[in-house]
């Protein structure tokens, strides 16, 4: 193939290096030694993850879960345009701003959609396996092309305003990706046998609504602890949804696995932990609460684990 996913992990390996390298030169960021280590160690793990024994990988990540520990990723005082250049370039380029941002959808639309299959000398143009992840990135590299030429800035402005963001996002930003394979560790840890041990043991599921009770809730609460639902969903399908919900009551497994994940994204409202949802905004908007966003999510994500107990009760057997 000619692009692949490996090639975007460099890209992006290539992008935190540069984010390292800006902080490790800044003098007006305080804690740009340990910042610059703490993205300098990321972006190994993009370039070289592949090539580096699991062990050292496991320790990088330890490493990192170290420097945020003791507080050590700040941020400085980004190179970006002045107010007055930002208020020219709106006025002379008015909508077309909006041309490089709508131009990452329709490639990775294009490119997933049109192209996956598409071959050069025998070759795939855009790696069949990962065709969204590889449009998105080529979107993303033409958006870019396309917001320089029409701004008469260089790449490097680029990379300085993705340090900018970078720095606002801070540690925060690596925890979709950690938080990605804490259900695999889960899983392979049998923590889904000892959720079934547990709650066979000391609750009562010889009442249907009472497993189905558990089961949402469940949900919610473990991707709570883990701040993702994809995570949480193999071990409460393991150790309740399958065994009981389906092997005891018979449930509909597409209706209980469904009304399963839309319970785990109500937990996803409710804990820091889903930080691309919920902390990163809170930063980007500058607000002054970081919980601003959860607290306004509350209402809705009870709300809905209520109907939700209700509709898988109702509907799984049906």
């Amino acid at each position: 193939m000619i692009f692949s996913i490996t090639q975007v992990y460099w890209l992006a390996g290539l992008v935190m290096a540069a984010v390292a390298v800006f902080n490790l030169l800044d003098a007006s960021n305080p804690k740009r030694w340990t910042t610059g280590l703490f993205w300098g160690l990321y972006a190994v793990m993009f370039l070289l993850g592949d090539k580096m024994p699991p062990e050292v990988v496991g320790a990088g990540v330890i490493v990192l879960a170290l420097i945020v520990l003791v507080k050590g990723v700040g941020g400085g005082k980004p190179q970006v345009r002045s107010d007055a250049e930002n208020k020219e370039s709106a006025l002379r380029l008015k909508n077309k701003l909006f041309v490089p941002a709508l131009a990452i959808p329709v490639v990775t639309v294009i490119g997933s959609v049109l192209l996956k299959d598409f071959k050069i000398g025998g070759n795939f143009l855009i790696d069949p396996k990962n065709a969204t992840l590889v449009s998105l990135a080529l979107g993303c590299i033409i958006g870019a092309a396309m917001a320089c030429k029409m701004t008469k800035e260089s790449p490097v402005q680029s990379l300085r305003e993705s340090r900018r963001l970078v720095d606002a996002m801070g540690w925060a930003m690596v925890l979709p990706q950690m938080l990605g394979m804490l259900g695999l560790v889960f899983s392979d840890a049998g923590v889904g046998k000892a959720v079934a041990h547990v709650t066979t043991t000391y609750i009562n599921m010889d009442l249907r609504f009472v497993a189905v009770v558990v089961y949402v809730v469940g949900m919610a609460l473990f991707t709570v602890i883990m701040g993702n639902g994809f995570a949480a969903f193999p071990v409460m399908t393991g150790g309740v949804g399958v065994p009981v919900l389906i092997n005891v009551y018979h449930g509909d497994p597409a209706i209980m696995a469904a009304v399963g994940m839309l319970s785990g994204y109500c937990g996803t409202l409710l804990t820091p932990m889903a930080a691309n949802f919920n902390i990163v905004p809170a930063a980007l908007l500058e607000l002054p609460d970081r919980n601003a966003v959860i607290k306004a999510q509350v209402p809705t994500a009870l709300g809905i684990l209520v109907c939700n107990v209700f509709l898988l009760y109702f509907l799984m057997n049906h």
